[in-house]
């Protein structure tokens, strides 16, 4: 049961809009109706208000490290990985938007935070290098997830590789249309022109 309750709590905490919430207050209309239609950071950013934008990722991730904490002070290990696991999926997947949200990667950020330091710490420098380097958020992204599963085992927390590899997957997949993009050389890249 501590597991169910844990999974339901991140599910309930990732699926807050934060990125829709924001924009409606501030008056600039429903982000789901610009770019790619998703409710994250990215998305956000592209209203051109990078105010907002931040603020969407700090409170995307925040969602994600939460539940993983909470679930670790009530819990323990095992239902950290089920409020991982629940967060992400209720960030891409919230009920109350008809299960269309965002691609999960801040909150991933969030996730890896809360499982262990060392494990944010491999997706933070792998994500801010490689969105540095090519200034490409969503190659920044997949990057970052996929350095976060392969971190676990490194870093002595081989538990929490099966569910950070698991999410890496569903943010992969996520992304394929990015994919289908980068392989053309078409991805737009942070601040070039639309």
């Amino acid at each position: 049961m501590e597991n169910l309750y844990a999974a339901l709590l991140g599910y309930l905490l990732g699926s807050i809009p934060f990125g829709l919430l924001l924009t409606k207050a501030a008056g600039m209309g429903d982000v789901r109706q610009i770019g790619s239609g998703n409710i994250g950071a990215t998305n956000v950013l592209r209203t051109g208000n990078k105010g907002l934008a931040a603020a969407t990722l700090l409170l995307d991730g925040l969602k994600g490290f939460a539940p993983v904490w909470i679930a670790g002070q009530l819990w323990g290990g095992p239902a950290m990985a089920f409020a991982a696991g629940a967060a992400v999926i209720g960030h891409c997947f919230p009920v109350w938007l008809g299960f269309k949200g965002g691609k999960g990667v801040a909150t991933n950020a969030g996730v890896s935070f809360g499982l262990a330091w060392p494990i944010g710490l491999a997706y933070a420098l792998v994500w801010l290098s490689i969105l540095a380097i090519f200034r490409i958020s969503s190659l920044a992204g997949m990057s970052a997830v996929v350095a976060a599963a392969a971190a676990a085992p490194l870093f002595g927390y081989p538990e929490y590789f099966p569910i950070l590899a698991a999410i890496a997957g569903l943010i992969i997949y996520l992304h394929r249309e990015n994919i289908a993009r980068l392989i053309k050389g078409e991805e737009p890249k942070v601040g070039g022109k639309k």
